[in-house]
């Protein structure tokens, strides 16, 4: 059946990466506007293999060119059930890359596609042709699934407003699990539909702990694990509590040695420092860690500009994906701000010192009362430096975490003649802020001062935990 198509269909071309010269079209994505979204339905309201397009088709779009897009599936069946969306709406992702040529990466409101030169030229020029496969997919892959219909659009007016009606699909599931917790379940459940770009990541995913997609919660989860119990969705047994603070379960250890290859053995799940979980790729934001000041920052996708450490969103997701464990860096789902055990191993809410003002927003009702406006955004500072002032000046919890190291002053100063030469002096370095519990692999920014005949550095770390490998040090000629 798969001969019909002008690509070929297969998982080997899952983690298939269409750069900008290569692409011909791109759709959604930050630039753009997009969503996907699958709606489970009766078997009379569905026309199976029906394909509807609203808006310009592939073969009417320029090369180099953007278009908005969005994917809409009704899928049917005896076994299907509203708690399936989730789960079917996440293998669009997996199954758009089994297609040689496309590339889709992300999900919900926040997808991203590209389409290949290649796969045009080898005659890809219709939407539904990429609609008929993933239909076939769906069906072949998913046998609970006995008739399915696809709407796409492209019009940008159509898309804005149909985007609403997702978004609120996408908040009544996230809604599902605010009154479930880890403590109350015995099994969790894990994802590695991103180990093909990620191949050493395991999603964990509990009441408090959405996936880091945002796309699967605890009750999606179960759900998949029973209707396909190969599949990529599978329950975990949550095991021992071996550390209530941070959310570290004998189960999920032993799950993350087995599923990494041996490259982790342990995870803990609300912890952002020590032994963080893993992070893929798909996350929705981005946790960044800020020694300056010793407080976190958060960044999302959404957000074009440059956080107060002078990154992008883009520059740290580099830094932070690939199924890897990050010291200073985390992905999450934006649905884990909600959660009552949000990084609670590192402080919490009391910890986080810049968002975005949109991220901040969008959050805002589960931030405490307290913190809602020490907590800075792009629109009060710009650097770490005023961002330090900010936290100051609102008296933010952080503040009390800091150490302050005072110099006092000589007495006196005095110049020292050494064969006839003197001697420069020395600059004494200002009063410098030292996090505490800093994790390793972290160095406040400490003057070092000195000069061709006399010279010293001063660094002063109390409570500090470091690691260092290997120190060179070279005289500069």
């Amino acid at each position: 059946m798969a001969d019909e198509f002008p690509f070929e269909i297969s998982p080997m071309f899952e983690g298939e990466r269409i750069r900008k010269e290569n692409m011909y079209v791109e759709l959604a994505g930050p630039k753009s506007i997009g969503f996907e979204l699958v709606r489970a339905a009766d078997m009379n309201d569905v026309e199976d293999g029906k394909f509807t397009l609203i808006g310009p088709d592939l073969a009417d779009m320029a090369e180099g060119s953007r278009y908005p897009l969005a994917m809409i599936y009704k899928i049917a069946g005896e076994l299907v059930e509203t708690d399936l969306e989730s789960i079917v709406e996440r293998r669009n992702h997996e199954f758009q890359n089994y297609i040689q040529g496309l590339m889709h990466l992300n999900q919900r409101d926040d997808v991203w596609l590209r389409v290949s030169k290649d796969a045009v030229k080898k005659g890809l020029n219709s939407f539904e042709q990429i609609a008929k496969a993933i239909m076939m997919l769906f069906k072949n892959e998913l046998p609970f699934i006995e008739k399915v219909e696809t709407i796409y659009i492209t019009d940008q007016a159509e898309i804005e407003k149909e985007i609403e009606m997702a978004r609120a699909v996408y908040k009544a599931r996230d809604d599902r699990t605010k009154g479930l917790h880890d403590e109350d379940v015995d099994t969790f459940y894990g994802c590695t539909l991103c180990q093909s770009f990620a191949p050493t990541n395991v999603c964990v995913i509990t009441p408090d702990r959405i996936s880091l997609c945002g796309a699967i919660n605890w009750f999606d989860g179960r759900a998949a694990a029973k209707v396909d119990p190969e599949g990529p969705q599978f329950a975990i047994e949550k095991g021992e509590l071996l550390d209530a603070a941070s959310g570290e379960y004998s189960g999920v250890n032993a799950l993350a040695k087995r599923l990494s290859s041996g490259e982790y053995d342990r995870i803990k799940l609300h912890s952002f420092f020590e032994y963080p979980h893993t992070s893929c790729g798909c996350f929705e934001v981005v946790g960044f860690y800020i020694p300056e000041v010793d407080g976190i920052g958060w960044v999302d996708r959404d957000f074009a500009g440059t956080a107060p450490n002078g990154l992008q969103f883009s520059t740290m997701a580099g830094q932070t994906g690939g199924g890897k464990q990050v010291v200073g860096f985390l992905g999450i789902g934006v649905n884990y701000f909600r959660s009552p055990k949000f990084i609670q191993a590192d402080g919490g809410w009391e910890r986080v010192v810049w968002m975005p003002n949109m991220l901040k927003q969008k959050v805002v009702e589960s931030i405490p009362q307290e913190l809602k406006d020490k907590i800075a955004t792009e629109e009060d500072v710009k650097d770490v430096e005023s961002l330090k002032n900010f936290l100051k000046e609102k008296d933010h919890p952080i503040i009390k975490r800091w150490i302050t190291e005072e110099e006092e002053a000589p007495a006196e100063e005095e110049k020292e003649e050494v064969s006839g030469i003197s001697q420069p002096q020395l600059q004494q370095p200002p009063v410098q802020y030292i996090p505490q519990n800093m994790p390793s692999g972290f160095l406040p920014s400490v003057p070092m001062t000195g000069s061709s005949g006399s010279g010293g550095v001063k660094i002063v770390l109390k409570n500090a935990k470091v690691t260092v490998d290997r120190i060179i040090i070279k005289k500069i000629e």
